[in-house]
């Protein structure tokens, strides 16, 4: 009789052991396909960032590229632009931020690279697309950008200046990757 009960034993053991298996196994199944569907789709990653051949801007010269459905504002200042917005008082700004803040260095020599503005084209008030990136476009009072929408105006480093807007302009993360290329996101 002792044979008999250990066999039924082992035979028990053995069940629990595959139910137990099989069980793991179908969680692992049901939870691969959630972990998946929480990980961003493959065109958004695609869409994370943008490189930007930007050598053949000159000084004074303005260029939009499209980062993750959104138009970014390159533009080339010129000493005068840099200057002025450099002379702005910070408390005649509504979104106070020095324009150093919103120019980075060159990662390829650590330089400040002042002449460079890189921005989220998009106002800040209600998601309009701002003028100001063409010579013949308006540029409000300050040689900014001005959104045509509700009269938002934009000095020369994107921050408001006149209307309804809350914010600057908003400056992506980017760096550069050499003297002539731009890596947005």
């Amino acid at each position: 009789m002792a044979s008999s009960s250990e066999s039924d034993s082992s035979r028990r053991d053995f069940l629990y052991l595959t139910a137990g298996a099989m069980g793991a196994v179908g969680v692992a199944c049901a939870a691969y396909p959630l972990v998946q569907s929480m990980n961003p789709a493959a065109d958004t990653l695609a869409l994370s960032t943008t490189e930007v051949d930007v050598s053949q801007l000159k000084e004074g010269q303005s260029m939009t590229v499209m980062w993750q459905g959104k138009p970014v504002f390159i533009r080339r200042r010129t000493q005068q632009e840099i200057d002025e917005a450099r002379a702005t008082p910070m408390n005649d700004l509504k979104d106070p931020q020095s324009d150093q803040d919103r120019v980075k260095q060159s990662a390829f020599n650590g330089t400040q690279m002042p002449q460079w503005l890189i921005m989220v084209g998009v106002c800040t008030h209600l998601g309009c697309i701002p003028l100001g990136q063409k010579p013949t476009d308006p540029h409000g009072n300050y040689d900014g950008w001005f959104c045509p929408c509700h009269g938002s105006q934009y000095d020369s480093s994107g921050r408001i200046r006149q209307g309804p807007a809350p914010k600057n302009l908003a400056v992506p993360p980017y760096q550069f990757t050499d003297a002539g290329h731009i890596k947005i996101g």
